[in-house]
């Protein structure tokens, strides 16, 4: 029994281990314009991934995620925004589309990446680690809808998940960033 037991222990220790040996920079995602960008592009940011729609209620948020992108992306902060059409069929254009609206309704600057699945069957990899506590080492955060924000540290660590009401200007995103 204690043979068992301690074989279990360490088993999950290795799985944990595993986990969090994982972090954003291992993964590789496509551009808007069908370019591959490594996340390791990335290294000694804090970065907001948000997952966006341009026809939901939360679409008026590109105005705010840019004007936090203004005043905060520098050389410490990015935000990366991944169209998703998961949710009612709120993103149906293509990328190119995609990017022609938000340029031309929220002028948006920071780094967007090609349309891609945030959850079910055919979730991107990025967002299974995001989701996924076996695949990030800290938490399972379901993404509930359109605009759903993740914070990662400088070091590529997952550090929290936030609701699509969460607003991008909040004290708990910008005091984070400030940090």
């Amino acid at each position: 029994m204690k043979t068992i037991i301690i074989s279990l222990f360490m088993a999950i220790t290795a799985i944990a281990a595993h986990a969090q040996q994982k972090s954003f920079y291992d993964f590789t995602v496509k551009t808007i314009d069908g370019e591959d960008l490594s996340l390791s592009t990335f290294k000694g940011k804090k970065v907001l991934v948000v997952n966006v729609a341009s026809k939901c209620g939360f679409t008026q948020q590109y105005a705010k995620l840019e004007e936090l992108y203004k005043k905060y992306g520098k050389d410490n902060f990015v935000i990366i925004g991944f169209p998703a059409n998961n949710f009612l069929s709120q993103e149906p254009g293509s990328n190119e589309e995609i990017k022609e609206f938000c340029t031309l309704n929220y002028g948006v600057t920071f780094p967007m990446m090609a349309k891609i699945s945030v959850k079910g069957k055919d979730i991107a990899p990025l967002y299974k680690w995001l989701t996924e506590k076996s695949e990030n080492g800290v938490e399972n955060a379901k993404v509930g809808w359109n605009f759903h924000k993740f914070l990662i540290d400088e070091n590529g660590k997952w550090i929290a998940s936030y609701g699509s009401a969460t607003d991008p200007l909040s004290e708990k995103i910008t005091e984070w960033i400030e940090k």
